[in-house]
């Protein structure tokens, strides 16, 4: 799976992409309200541990996540 942090630009919030290993879209989401859409991809669980990579995570990075 695949992170990846995009700039908001104006009245457009950061948002974050997760992407499987296809680079299929599986979550898009604001980077303040992830809870839903981590639930809705079964990762809810772990949500903590991907929001505290998140917030490391310069914008426009790729980053791979080893789940």
């Amino acid at each position: 799976m695949y992170i990846i942090k995009v700039k908001g630009v104006a009245k457009i919030p950061d948002y974050v992409q997760l992407r499987d290993d296809k680079f299929t879209l599986l979550a898009y989401f604001r980077v303040d309200r992830p809870d839903k859409s981590l639930d809705k991809v079964g990762l809810g669980d772990k949500s903590e541990q991907i929001m505290n990579i998140i917030n490391d995570l310069p914008f426009g990075q790729i980053l791979k996540l080893e789940l």
